[in-house]
């Protein structure tokens, strides 16, 4: 099958990350004014003890009692719902307002206002405690419900907020990352000494360079339609990448030399486009590639990670290099899957680790 296609069948997939993507990468620190819990629960407090301050047999320790209570109750229901509501958001995904947390803090309410009822029964022990604990019952569902649906649309808001803020960072770093990569992907002198390569081919008669042709309008009609793409299969960036060996093969010969050792079940997971491209660049870069000292590199599996691994023959006078092409490929690893390329060295060779993106990531 033909690289091309790979524009219809990878815009699905890119659809299904982008969400995914944003909800990982949300923060969830929500909190929630001190000062507002303790007031609103004070004053709810003072509210529910002012019929008991107007009866004409008024007692100051059951208005005391019946304040501290409600206000206490109130205090431990707004802390319990801060914490468990995002909890059970992120936990489960779900964003229900009717859900299996609201049952659970009713619950929860429940048993909080017959520990404070009892306590006060205690201390009061006077009081008629069936009545009473039946209407503090019924207070403290009404108070429980009340804070639990003003939480929930507070904490939605705040998700909302979050999305929109993530979704704007993410299209500017990737407008930044598109940038860049159009200005690794046409570089100029890539394009020279293709161009000068074919020059000596056509000058030589040489049956290829038709092929070469084609091979080099094909690589750069590659680069500038995929730009707009977030992931493809793996199996479509292996055949972006042979078009660049093929360029690569007609300049250097038998001096690069290029093999990898994939299963096929590889072949559906996902890679940021050039990904690969873009290391064998690299390689090139900074090392000598010649008939007599022959550069190698093998793309293979471990574990969890597709690496790209090259011999080491450093150039005696290196090329000026900004970093920005690892650190390109890293930061676009971030946004997609949260986890980060390795880069390991020894004296012999050069290694670079990818983390494997599935299309589905229980996988």
């Amino acid at each position: 099958m033909s690289a091309f296609t790979l524009f219809a069948q990878t815009d699905k997939i890119n659809k299904k990350f982008k969400l995914s993507i944003v909800i990982k990468n949300l923060q969830t620190s929500f909190s929630i004014s001190h000062r507002l819990i303790w007031i609103s629960s004070i004053s709810l407090g003072i509210l529910t003890s002012i019929p008991k301050i107007v009866d004409h047999h008024f007692v100051l320790a059951e208005g005391i009692a019946d304040f501290v209570v409600t206000a206490g109750f109130a205090l431990l229901i707004w802390y319990y719902n801060i914490y468990s509501i995002p909890a059970y958001t992120k936990k489960t995904g779900s964003r229900n307002v009717i859900s299996a947390q609201l049952f659970i803090g009713l619950g929860v309410g429940l048993i909080l206002m017959f520990l404070l009822s009892s306590i006060q029964y205690y201390i009061l022990s006077h009081l008629n405690f069936g009545p009473k604990m039946l209407m503090y019952e019924v207070r403290g569902i009404l108070i429980n419900l009340t804070f639990y649906m003003f939480i929930h649309l507070l904490y939605q808001t705040y998700l909302n907020q979050q999305v929109v803020r993530e979704l704007e960072r993410s299209m500017s770093a990737n407008l930044a990352a598109q940038y860049e990569l159009l200005k690794q992907q046409v570089n100029p002198h890539f394009l020279f000494n293709s161009l000068n390569t074919l020059k000596y081919m056509v000058e030589s008669h040489d049956s290829q360079s038709s092929e070469f042709i084609i091979k080099l309008a094909d690589f750069y009609r590659f680069t500038l339609g995929s730009l707009k793409l977030n992931l493809l299969t793996l199996k479509e960036e292996l055949e972006i990448m042979d078009s660049y060996i093929y360029l690569l093969k007609a300049r250097f010969e038998e001096g690069l030399i290029v093999s990898h050792n994939l299963s096929s079940e590889l072949y559906t997971t996902l890679i940021p486009p050039f990904t690969l491209q873009l290391l064998v660049e690299n390689c090139i870069k900074h090392n000598i590639v010649s008939l007599d000292k022959p550069l190698h590199i093998h793309i293979n599996r471990e574990e969890e990670y597709l690496v790209v691994r090259n011999n080491l023959q450093m150039r005696k006078i290196p090329e000026p290099s900004t970093g920005l092409g690892l650190e390109n490929i890293n930061q676009r690893y971030l946004h997609l899957s949260e986890r980060e390329i390795q880069i390991l060295a020894d004296n012999e060779t050069f290694t670079i680790k990818l983390p494997i993106i599935y299309e589905y990531p229980n996988n």
